[in-house]
């Protein structure tokens, strides 16, 4: 008998895990997977697979080019779905493009008869074997007449299918009605994204260029997907619970911005054929690297090739449709001559200004990309001025000893008395203070140029290619959409003033992935404006998707701020890691800025070596270093109420879950102003080492859920004039003098909940 139960366990020991759910796709071209030679059409449904958590299901895609409900039956397509199917699986069913072609008898299935009938033998069959059908109704053509009123193509089908489904008992996702709000939404120009608008040159498959309003780009393919994924979700059908999330945080992955792609013609010009010597050369190449540029540019675009060895240069100017390609082994070396960058109009630090011109720039052009395996180098070892207090003795001797100027207190060195004039000069540089590109050269050096500047472009890739040692900010979009920027890495001298790695600045639809960063400032960082003027341009950064990215050293990992004052939402950061940056989450702003910043999404977070704050809400931003040099001193000053104005900035609705911090100086830190408590902000599942807990000022519903706090300090949680803030379930180190010390003559609706008191010796304490 025992032999008998041991055999049995071990049987269910061996079991196989119970199998996920398989979601069959049947349809027509638009929902169909494609083979790459197809290239660039998509079928919606090869996105609606990456929108479903493979953990708990399967999309099997079955749909077929050209296929009606008649002829995936005749041609035996849905036997054999229907000889896959188990108990629990899902069958998604969306015919009608092709059921309409009358003059096709292989194919025609009038919307009266043979159409609904094909419909109830899929649903009846479907059922029969356990399995959940599901009707959608076709999917728009893009049809505009000259007026550019969108119209209908799809006749009494749309009306069958939910006729069925209504009888059935069945759920329909309306996608010809969601897909034509969505095209008539668009208009008429913008629309063609979503299809096959392409001119000759840019695919084999379409050598002569293509027209075709009826199948998806792969742009278009996601929004459709989307589509259908918002109407389950809408709709609360039971295939919601296998859709996947954005990493940890409550978004679906579907729910996403969708960001377009850029493309290029399939021409290759390489610079040998414009003069250019061989690599390994050090003479300028700036003419001959331009001359490509513009010649690519000229014949429509297409990817300039930049080969492996060294090439040295002045500021370059990217132009529409053009890849500037470097090839593996190639440096892109631009020049350390201050005489090589002329002033030119631009901004700095979000107010317009006066600078050098930036070493990479482009303005108004569409289509961009720097691609590749070199690495561009921006020589700002000439440009940045340095503290004494960053560098090491023989570092800081080796340097005064090359050459440039001290400050008084020799405690700062500049590499030219101009760049001193101009760092010691207010407003040096800025538009509003009276600078122009004509009385501006007295302070030359002093206006370092951001290395990557691209301002009011759309459609941009970076991706691949080393940036480095750039004179002031290293990568600088401005006013830009449609921006990807993957597998790049990002690198400045950890002493780098204003060293920032990546800036969006006024930015919309964005995606940042599989990134590092090692700099001198701010790794990845969100700003849109400064003050009045930003204010003034009212545009703010929106819909960035950050993404499986590294920072190794910055101010900041991932920061908005503090030039936020066209206000900033709709970001969404995943499974990113931040290994000795000074602060690890930091939101900064200050009064003066205006602006909101909310709906921010941060999930799964590491960090480890953070001398600073891991997660920090600042709005006393000072432009100071967030870990104090020695014998600086980083005390909050005493802030008293202000009047509310269009300057008082707003950071509100903030979402972050999961994040695990080894070694910090503070583990989360909330401090908000007198006249503006930070709002709506929930902290949760987080787990942090570090000397001071939860620090707490002018929050108003904070909400800490499920935290894990070891500190040194004897107070785990201080609360002081907050508004509605929840603590619950906090574990903390055992023999914590104090769990929570409440204070300020403001504080109210402060509660600890679901914690276990005994291993402090105080629970909570308020301070009148």
């Amino acid at each position: 008998m025992k032999q008998l139960l041991l055999f049995a366990l071990l049987l269910v020991s061996f079991r196989s895990p119970e199998p996920v759910p398989v979601i069959f796709l049947i349809g027509d071209s638009t929902m169909a997977d494609k083979s790459p030679g197809d290239a660039p059409e998509t079928g919606w449904g090869t996105v609606f697979a990456e929108y479903i958590d493979r953990g708990k299901a399967i999309v099997s895609n079955h749909a077929v080019n050209g296929r009606s409900s008649k002829s995936f039956l005749t041609e035996k397509r849905w036997e054999k779905v229907v000889s896959l199917l188990k108990p629990g699986d899902y069958v998604l069913i969306q015919f009608g493009h092709n059921d309409q072609k009358f003059q096709d008898s292989t194919r025609y299935a009038g919307p009266t008869d043979r159409y609904p009938e094909n419909l109830n033998r899929f649903i009846r069959e479907t059922r029969a074997k356990g399995a959940f059908p599901v009707l959608i109704t076709p999917v728009m053509r893009r049809r505009f007449d000259t007026g550019g009123k969108f119209f209908d193509t799809h006749g009494d089908y749309p009306a069958a299918v939910k006729a069925v489904g209504k009888a059935a008992h069945v759920p329909v996702i309306d996608l010809h009605q969601r897909s034509g709000a969505l095209l008539e939404s668009l208009g008429a120009e913008a629309s063609k994204e979503l299809f096959l608008h392409f001119p000759g040159g840019y695919y084999p498959k379409y050598p002569k260029g293509v027209l075709d309003d009826t199948h998806f780009s792969r742009y278009g393919a996601e929004l459709i997907a989307g589509t259908v994924a918002a109407a389950i979700r809408d709709q609360q059908l039971p295939l919601v619970n296998l859709l996947k999330t954005f990493g940890s945080t409550y978004q679906y992955e579907f729910e996403l911005p969708k960001i377009q792609t850029t493309r290029f013609p399939l021409d290759t010009f390489h610079l040998q054929d414009y003069g250019a010597i061989p690599a390994n050369r050090v003479e300028p190449a700036t003419a001959t690297l331009q001359k490509t540029i513009d010649a690519c540019h000229q014949a429509g675009g297409g990817t300039v090739v930049v080969p492996a060895g060294f090439w040295l240069t002045g500021p370059l100017v990217l132009k529409s449709n053009v890849n500037l390609h470097l090839s593996e082994g190639a440096l892109l070396q631009f020049s350390d001559r201050f005489d090589d960058y002329p002033i030119v109009v631009t901004s700095w630090e979000g107010q317009d200004a006066v600078r050098c011109q930036s070493p990479i720039s482009a303005s108004q052009a569409s289509n961009i990309a720097i691609t590749g395996k070199g690495i561009i180098d921006g020589a700002g070892q000439v440009w940045r001025q340095v503290k004494k207090e960053k560098l090491t003795a023989g570092q800081w001797k080796q340097l005064v000893a090359s050459g440039g100027i001290l400050d008084k207190e020799e405690k700062i060195w500049y590499p030219t008395a101009r760049a001193k004039l101009g760092h010691e000069t207010p407003g040096a540089g800025r538009i509003s203070a009276g600078y122009t590109v004509e009385n501006s050269e007295n302070i030359k050096e002093f206006l370092r140029p951001n290395m990557v500047r691209f301002t009011d472009c759309r459609r941009i890739l970076l991706e691949g290619v080393s940036f480095q040692n750039s004179p002031a900010w290293n990568i600088h979009p401005m006013l830009c959409e449609h921006i990807i920027i993957r597998n790049v890495s990002v690198r400045n001298p950890w002493f780098a003033q204003n060293g920032d790695g990546l800036d969006l600045e006024s930015c919309r639809f964005g995606l940042i992935e599989n990134a590092t960063f090692d700099v001198g400032d701010d790794g990845i960082c969100i700003k849109s404006g400064r003050d009045e003027e930003g204010r003034r341009r009212g545009v703010p950064t929106e819909n960035i998707i950050v993404r499986n990215s590294t920072v190794f050293h910055g101010h900041g990992g991932f920061v908005i701020g503090s030039e936020m004052s066209g206000g900033v939402n709709n970001i969404y950061v995943t499974n990113c890691n931040f290994l000795g940056t000074d602060v690890g989450l930091r939101f900064k702003t200050a009064r003066g800025r205006g602006g909101v910043v909310e709906n921010i999404y941060i999930s799964d977070i590491n960090m480890t070596n953070i001398p600073g704050e891991a997660i920090l809400f600042d709005m006393y931003y000072e432009a100071r270093d967030p870990v104090p040099q020695p014998g600086e001193q980083n005390a909050l000053p005493v802030m008293k109420a202000a009047p509310l104005n269009e300057g008082t900035p707003r950071f509100q609705n903030f979402h972050i879950r999961n994040v695990t911090c080894k070694g910090a100086e503070t583990a989360i830190m909330v401090r908000g102003l007198p006249e503006m408590s930070i709002k709506n902000i929930v902290i949760e599942n987080v787990s942090m080492r570090s000397k001071k807990g939860f620090i707490c000022v002018e929050g108003e519903q904070i909400t800490l859920r499920n935290a894990v706090l070891l500190t040194t300090e004897k107070v785990a949680a201080r609360v002081q004039n907050g508004r509605n803030v929840t603590i619950d379930n906090l574990t903390y180190t055992p023999g914590t003098e104090t769990i929570l010390q409440v204070s300020g003559s403001r504080s109210e609706g402060v509660q600890l909940l679901h914690t276990d008191t005994s291993k402090a010796r105080q629970s909570q304490i308020t301070i009148p």
